[in-house]
């Protein structure tokens, strides 16, 4: 009796390879529904051959750093410039030479659920993840380009243990520590990729907290950006305590 195509394809989800002889066997089997997993099976291994490039690529710069000696190497990253409402938060993280987290990349490209389940990994696997938040009182004395700095001073500093070099999204911070300024690094480097999933969920996660504080300007859905939704709530409610009142928009609510 012929195996199950069922059976087939649990079998499938276990082999790594083209050339596995139960691929070269399974070949020989005419019937519709193993050639139809036989194509999934393909699909899936050139897509995580794929992960696995851009991920090798993305590790040039800590590949670099660890030439140079350096153990510790922490990627930075931020996120919150450009909302009206909410702090910027600050991700500083250290990964283990050789740990492998596929599908690491700027956040702003990955869906809500593949930040989370990158989020968890990162977590998991991470040897320290710092925080740094800056809070809009703040920002609005600072401004943001310097309250985006100070965050990320705040995040390395909460590591431990202290990274030796630096891999930065495209800023060049006042500390004593050797370091890498990448432009669009989330999206260049494993280690500030992470640094940036890990800033944009906690950063949501606080403003999915806010909207239950402050509810009528769709904080939930739009971590404070100036959605429609947002500006129509200003409009009809006024400013909350963590809006920006020096950002343009948020400035004309001003009593």
């Amino acid at each position: 009796m012929s195996e199950s195509i069922q059976s087939i394809k649990e079998k499938l989800k276990q082999i790594t390879t083209l050339d596995d002889p139960i691929v070269t066997q399974l070949r020989l089997d005419t019937r519709k529904g193993v050639q139809q997993a036989l194509g999934s099976f393909e699909k899936r291994l050139a897509k995580e051959a794929l992960l696995r490039e851009k991920y090798e690529t993305m590790s040039f710069y800590e590949n670099e750093g660890y030439a140079q000696g350096h153990e510790m190497i922490a990627g930075i990253d931020e996120v919150g410039r450009g909302p009206l409402a909410g702090p910027v938060v600050s991700a500083a993280v250290i990964l283990p030479k050789g740990v492998e987290i596929y599908g690491l990349n700027d956040s702003k490209q990955l869906s809500e659920k593949k930040r989370e389940e990158l989020y968890e990994q990162i977590q998991e696997k991470a040897l320290s993840i710092g925080i740094g938040v800056i809070d809009e009182q703040t920002i609005d004395r600072v401004n943001i380009y310097e309250a985006s700095k100070l965050a990320m001073c705040e995040a390395v500093k909460e590591l431990t243990p202290e990274p030796t070099y630096l891999l930065i999204d495209a800023m060049t911070l006042d500390l004593p520590i050797a370091q890498n300024k990448l432009i669009k690094g989330d999206a260049r480097s494993i280690s500030i990729a992470a640094a940036s999933i890990i800033a944009k969920v906690y950063r949501d996660r606080l403003m999915k907290e806010y909207e239950l504080q402050y509810p009528g300007y769709g904080f939930a859905k739009n971590a404070g950006y100036g959605t429609k939704e947002h500006l129509l709530g200003l409009a009809q409610h006024g400013i909350t305590p963590i809006h920006r009142k020096s950002f343009a928009p948020v400035k004309q609510y001003l009593s």
